[in-house]
């Protein structure tokens, strides 16, 4: 039976009320966002996956009155194909459908069949993750990829020199997705898995979780004892207001971000783990 999606959308949002509803929406399910127009802001997630409590809530907290359309899945590609356009960190990185030319000037160059899991780099989140991860050395590093959605983010650690990515997600249809792209990139070092969770026996070098904050808090222990020492875990999804918390979660066991970025009031960090135990508190 094919999958269907739920595609809520909104008119006359302000800038920030979009940043706010995407980080609201995304913990209610909710994984990909496009705006058709300046006044049209949309978001789409897996029906079976929407968690309809939290997405009342958000409504009813946020007084907003969205339109809802049931889309099928093929309707669902065929819209990405026809929205999708590159996403260029300048000189650095470039995220492209197979169907665009290449790009030039570019360090590393991926190519992302857009079809529903999140990251094609054209979210905040997304584009903040690439960007920090060109801050670091790769080289030889073991990476896990927790929460993988299209493979974006697995594909580049491999293009960065890393020796093996371990990638997981909870979605059948990222899988698939992902398998996909890891293919279509030539990738060989990278081991994806349905999978909601991992062995915490194995330990990483370079962690990057781009989900949100329910969900990085809900595993913060799991995440901690997955990082070697020296190690550095990369965190976003993240809006700017959930820095707090997020600082308050981790900065027991590991130490203060080494960099906070920012981006349309979206957020990412990274901590380095210089402690001693692995063992959260």
């Amino acid at each position: 039976m094919p999958k269907e999606y739920l595609s809520l959308s909104f008119t006359g949002l302000s800038e920030d009320q979009k940043d706010v509803l995407s980080g609201l929406l995304s913990d209610a399910g909710f994984d990909g966002f496009e705006e058709k127009d300046p006044d049209i802001f949309s978001a789409f997630g897996n029906s079976i996956l929407i968690q309809k409590e939290k997405l009342e809530e958000v409504l009813r907290l946020t007084g907003l009155v969205g339109t809802t359309e049931i889309i099928p899945e093929k309707n669902w590609n065929e819209e990405w194909e026809r929205s999708f356009e590159p996403v260029i960190i300048p000189g650095k990185v470039a995220v492209r459908a197979s169907f665009h030319a290449p790009v030039a000037n570019v360090k590393h160059e991926i190519i992302i069949t857009p079809k529903m899991s999140f990251g094609t780099g054209h979210h905040a989140t997304t584009y903040l993750m690439m960007e920090e991860m060109m801050k670091y050395d790769f080289n030889g590093k073991s990476v896990f990829d927790f929460g993988t959605g299209t493979g974006i983010l697995a594909i580049l650690a491999e293009q960065l020199g890393a020796d093996n990515v371990f990638a997981i997600d909870n979605d059948e249809w990222s899988i698939d997705n992902a398998s996909e792209n890891i293919a279509m990139n030539n990738c060989n070092k990278i081991k994806i898995s349905l999978n909601n969770s991992w062995d915490s026996n194995k330990k990483f070098d370079i962690i990057l979780a781009n989900i949100n904050k329910g969900v990085i808090l809900d595993n913060r222990e799991f995440l901690i004892r997955s990082l070697v020492k020296e190690g550095l875990l990369m965190l976003s999804g993240l809006l700017s207001s959930d820095q707090k918390d997020i600082e308050a979660a981790f900065e027991s066991t590991l130490d203060k971000p080494l960099f906070i970025n920012e981006k349309n009031n979206w957020i990412s960090l990274t901590f380095r783990n210089k402690r001693n135990s692995l063992t959260a508190s």
